[in-house]
């Protein structure tokens, strides 16, 4: 199905090409003050509930709404087929954008280690195999480092958006080291493996306030805010 966006003085809804009707829609009326914070609320093109919970805590104090995508009702799968992270971004924020027509973003996140040559990169999600298997993805790269010395890595977020029908970047960026052993039960993909510089403990072993202060995804949003609403500071708390 594809979808209009429609605005009148209550809200957002949504029209049916096929039927010609008109839907009210919960999740889609702004509650924020629109002079303030412009283009919402926006809908993060993404499935992945760890990545949708993260987003909207660490964008909790801004008053931003976020809509990830089975809140409107989009179950999709949307194919990666990019080769950057650029790219994966954009496919699915061109995606979500086609077909609804509705200001949103997407992201497409890594882990690149330095000893590996960037890798796993792109494919981090899907490193060992399976899309999503984080045990299995976090066992391949452990015995990969096995007889590295240098363990420097990266996490990286680029950020696709797309309002009033322009597409914008963003990137995040957060660097460390890898772990000999996985640690800690938080978080979700390499979380365990990866100690941020500066600290002693992985991703997740740390407070998820704690991580999502300084993460990668963080940062990345800041920037995004820096675009959306260039007259305010933008560092979240």
């Amino acid at each position: 199905m594809s979808f209009f966006r429609k605005y009148g003085f209550k809200g957002i809804g949504i029209i049916s090409k096929k039927t010609n009707k008109f839907h009210s829609t919960r999740v889609l009326i702004p509650i924020f003050e629109p002079s303030k914070i412009p283009y919402m609320p926006l809908i993060f093109a993404s499935n992945n509930h760890h990545k949708i919970d993260e987003v909207k805590a660490i964008l909790a104090p801004t008053g931003i709404e976020i809509n990830g995508l089975i809140e409107i009702g989009f179950s999709k799968d949307i194919e990666e087929t990019g080769s950057t992270f650029h790219e994966n971004a954009a496919i699915k924020a061109k995606a979500i954008f086609e077909e609804t027509g509705l200001d949103c973003f997407a992201d497409d996140s890594g882990l690149e280690v330095e000893a590996l040559k960037g890798a796993p990169g792109v494919y981090s999600a899907r490193y060992a195999g399976q899309h999503g298997n984080h045990k299995a993805n976090n066992l391949k790269l452990l015995e990969a480092l096995q007889s590295q010395t240098n363990r420097k890595a990266c996490f990286k977020t680029v950020i696709a958006l797309i309002v009033k029908g322009e597409l914008h970047y963003f990137e995040g960026r957060v660097d460390g080291h890898i772990t000999e052993s996985i640690l800690g039960q938080k978080g979700f993909g390499y979380d365990p493996v990866f100690i941020p510089n500066g600290y002693n403990k992985t991703f997740a072993e740390m407070p998820q306030e704690t991580k999502n202060s300084i993460s990668h995804r963080k940062r990345a949003l800041e920037a995004m805010l820096s675009y959306l609403v260039p007259a305010q500071n933008h560092t979240i708390m």
